[in-house]
């Protein structure tokens, strides 16, 4: 029964992770939510049982949203309606596609639309990789085909040791900053930037 409420918790670097599902979004094919620190991510899937007439490519639609109120901010004076798609929320949209693209069965068309959406932002923990486990998690408990799970981590270097999911402050004295997808068995994408690493060191963060 994937309407019914599910959670499951583990530590993660010195904080709980939690992921729920079956008490927000019911009526989405699939829909979780990702807490880490006090940092939720709430994410949705849905899938067409139809297919268009002349269908030939997989139409997955990713739409991350970062909302004011997360972070206890409502727009206010003139402007009382939320801004447009940013630059960062259209690199993050990218981050969940890329590995998760790869993941739908060969020959799976119809159109399927994964919307991880930020809920609470405590400004210590990043949402951006929750967003990736939020959009697995929630297209894995739906009835939509994926060879999942997969999950995401980042990785920073704090005074010559590696930390995985570093916070805010952390990560503004890492000179390493990378996230890594993958499942049990594979790293799916690497994205990221540091300032000089050598390969023995890049190779040891991604492991």
């Amino acid at each position: 029964n994937n309407m019914a409420y599910h959670k499951v918790e583990v530590e993660f670097n010195g904080q709980p992770l939690t992921i729920e599902t079956g008490k927000m979004a019911r009526q989405a094919d699939g829909a979780t939510v990702v807490t880490y620190g006090e940092t939720q991510v709430l994410c949705t899937a849905v899938s067409s049982t139809k297919l268009r007439e002349g269908q030939d490519f997989f139409p997955l639609t990713v739409n991350y949203q970062e909302k004011f109120y997360a972070a206890g901010k409502i727009p206010g004076s003139f402007f009382r309606r939320e801004r447009g798609t940013t630059e960062r929320e259209t690199l993050i949209c990218r981050l969940i596609d890329r590995p998760m693209r790869p993941m739908f069965p060969k020959g799976y068309l119809f159109e399927t639309q994964i919307m991880p959406t930020v809920i609470s932002a405590d400004r210590v923990n990043d949402p951006d990789t929750l967003a990736i486990v939020a959009a697995s998690a929630a297209v894995q408990v739906s009835d939509i085909p994926f060879n999942g799970p997969i999950a995401a981590v980042r990785v920073g270097r704090v005074g010559g040791q590696f930390v995985a999911n570093p916070t805010l402050e952390q990560m503004a004295q890492s000179d390493l900053d990378i996230i890594v997808a993958g499942s049990r068995d594979a790293v799916i994408m690497v994205e990221g930037e540091s300032e000089f690493l050598s390969e023995d060191d890049m190779l040891e963060a991604i492991f």
